[in-house]
């Protein structure tokens, strides 16, 4: 995507999963840390991979709900578990919820980060850019990862759903945000991975955007800014 003159922008706001703190990579760590401990390849299919990515599916299929207001955080938690299991005909609401309590033990301890996720962030703090986080995951698992990925020192505030009240793409999350950072606006950048809650939800509160978009996805949504290795940002900031 063609660059152009950035505007005079102050606060950075990022995502963290699939953004900076490589979300696929650590889960499927911990499902197959998981996977040979309960032995499930005895209990449910012997095909890891074929479990991880039914497991992957109804995880986003899941979050897209929880986003949206249709399901809440504790239903999440352990019904993306369940929905997988369900896929190999095993209905086991008792080892879904001991497996999704271990998962979320094991996963916040996994530290891979996107390339180039500490380089731009040394970065973006010698500019003197206030660094912000606004993430939709959970309070207790989202800074147990910054603190295991040594990268939550980056960030003046950490705003979660739960903090806020309000989950991305609501208006009331960036609005918190806003008010959180002491800034407005025009002087602020969204950047993160989600073309619905980060770049869609930003847009729509009237927040420029940068799409990271690792997996090169095609869209037709028009954020100010599009980017697919986190190094480009050294382009626009």
């Amino acid at each position: 995507m063609l660059y152009f003159a950035a505007m005079a922008y102050t606060h950075l706001f990022f995502d963290l999963d699939h953004t900076l703190w490589d979300f696929e990579t650590n889960s499927k760590e911990t499902l197959s840390e998981l996977f040979t401990a309960h032995r499930l390849d005895q209990q449910i299919t012997p095909d890891f991979e074929t479990f991880y990515q039914q497991y992957s599916y109804h995880n986003k299929r899941l979050w897209d709900r929880y986003h949206h207001g249709f399901i809440k955080q504790e239903e999440l938690k352990w019904k993306r578990m369940w929905h997988a299991m369900l896929e190999f005909k095993k209905s086991d609401e008792k080892l879904a919820k001991q497996l999704s309590s271990e998962y979320l033990e094991i996963l916040p301890t996994k530290k891979a980060v996107f390339p180039y996720t500490f380089e731009i962030l040394d970065y973006l703090k010698n500019k003197s850019y206030k660094l912000h986080l606004i993430t939709n995951g959970f309070e207790q698992v989202q800074w147990r990862k910054l603190d295991n990925a040594n990268i939550g020192h980056y960030f003046a505030n950490v705003i979660t759903s739960e903090t806020a009240s309000s989950l991305k793409p609501h208006k009331e999350i960036f609005d918190f945000a806003i008010g959180k950072a002491l800034c407005c606006y025009e002087e602020s950048l969204m950047l993160g991975d989600n073309l619905d809650a980060d770049i869609i939800g930003a847009m729509n509160a009237g927040m420029d955007t940068v799409f990271v978009n690792h997996l090169n996805e095609p869209t037709d949504v028009k954020p100010t800014y599009i980017i697919y290795h986190l190094k480009e940002l050294e382009n626009i900031l």
